[in-house]
């Protein structure tokens, strides 16, 4: 493993010990992150992230027990947990089990055949609070989240209250929610991306999102944007 200091610390749960040695090896190749634990459980990876307080997990959904769903959910809620961010592993695109993880507090979804350099990237980006995805991929994930009949929906937290919102703050949210990116806010608001970030960070504080994944669901429960149906 790479021990350094500053590595972004990973924790990969799969049922599969083939993927996870596959996954654990294209990892630690980096000098920028390393791999620090390995859990074949849900249950395995809620213990290994309280014990461990990695920066990533890998999570995969289907798993013996508890499912990485609920594993997601017990991570991203725990007491020491709550700043370990997930990103999802799955075979499907848009696989209704990844919906769900998202709202359990997971901030992407990354295919099982994703390109080696994509794995990478998306880690990256997590860790700096990104989305794995393109924003107007991102969004229109979530649109399809949100268009599914109440009967078919995992239950959700209350939608996030935006009146402690600035007007420029709710201006920003909604174009987040619409897909734009930082560079595309910033254009169509004649603002400096400096101070789209600084939009963002306040957005991720005043909503307690975890990443821009939660400011777009967000925006959807907020009534800014609203799902094609």
């Amino acid at each position: 493993m790479n021990d350094g200091g500053t590595s972004i610390r990973v924790v990969i749960a799969d049922d599969q010990p083939l993927l996870r040695h596959s996954l654990a090896a294209v990892i630690n190749a980096n000098h920028d992150m390393t791999v620090v634990g390995e859990a074949g459980t849900g249950d395995e990876v809620v213990g290994l992230s309280a014990e461990l307080r990695p920066d990533v997990v890998l999570m995969d959904i289907r798993m013996p027990g508890t499912d990485g769903i609920a594993a997601t959910r017990r991570v991203t809620t725990g007491a020491g947990t709550g700043s370990v961010k997930v990103i999802v592993l799955t075979m499907f695109e848009l696989d209704e089990y990844v919906r769900a993880a998202l709202h359990a507090g997971a901030s992407g979804f990354l295919l099982k055949d994703s390109h080696p350099d994509a794995l990478l990237d998306a880690i990256r980006r997590t860790h700096r609070g990104e989305s794995p995805f393109a924003p107007k991929v991102l969004t229109r994930m979530i649109e399809a989240y949100i268009a599914q009949p109440a009967r078919a929906q995992p239950a959700r937290a209350q939608p996030a209250r935006l009146d402690a919102l600035t007007a420029r703050e709710t201006e920003v949210l909604t174009l987040v929610g619409h897909g734009l990116s930082n560079d595309e806010i910033a254009a169509r608001l004649t603002i400096s991306i400096k101070t789209v970030k600084t939009h963002i960070g306040n957005l991720l504080s005043k909503l307690q999102a975890r990443d821009r994944a939660h400011l777009v669901i967000a925006a959807y429960e907020g009534d800014l944007v609203h799902s094609a149906r």
